[in-house]
């Protein structure tokens, strides 16, 4: 017997993107406790001629966005990306049948509760990959954050196929 889209929404469904958003979450935590352990803080290791290994601390947000605050943008941050994953649990919870969404919505939870754990537990996010071209730096990321964004970009192709469907 088939199972309805409600059937996923009683929880069958919500498991498996819950467990994408873990994968995503321990890849994020592993690979910077990884750059802890192997890096000191601002040492960089060149691996390509566009690509370093570096180990610096963001206390702000995307780009160290108010980075230089004083301290209270790591308890908003830390507050704005626990609301954020309570919501996204729930839309998991409720949609659990739309793979893309719920896909997306996976690599946005995964990457948020990585990002809120690095602040809690160091008041800053951990960044490693580091992209250049000559002396142009992109602002150093993480797993977190390239989970975020390609979840982000998820979502904007779940609403144009949503928007075309619709039509």
């Amino acid at each position: 017997m088939a199972k309805s889209k409600s059937a996923f929404k009683s929880g069958a469904g919500v498991w498996l993107w819950l467990g994408v958003a873990l994968v995503i979450f321990l890849l994020d935590q592993l690979t910077k406790i990884a750059i802890v352990g192997a890096f000191q803080l601002g040492e960089s290791l060149p691996i390509t001629s566009f690509f370093n290994l570096v180990r610096v601390h963001n206390a702000g947000a995307a780009f160290s966005f108010l980075a230089d605050a004083g301290g209270w943008q790591r308890w908003f941050f830390t507050g704005l990306g626990t609301v954020a994953a309570l919501v996204m649990v729930y839309l998991l919870r409720m949609h659990a049948g739309q793979t893309l969404f719920c896909l997306a919505l996976s690599l946005l939870l995964g990457g948020a509760v990585g990002n809120v754990v690095d602040r809690v537990l160091y008041s800053h996010v951990i960044d490693f990959l580091d992209f250049y071209y000559g002396t142009w730096h992109f602002p150093a990321f993480n797993v977190a954050d390239s989970a975020i964004t390609m979840g982000a970009c998820l979502l904007i192709l779940d609403e144009l196929l949503r928007v075309r469907r619709a039509r």
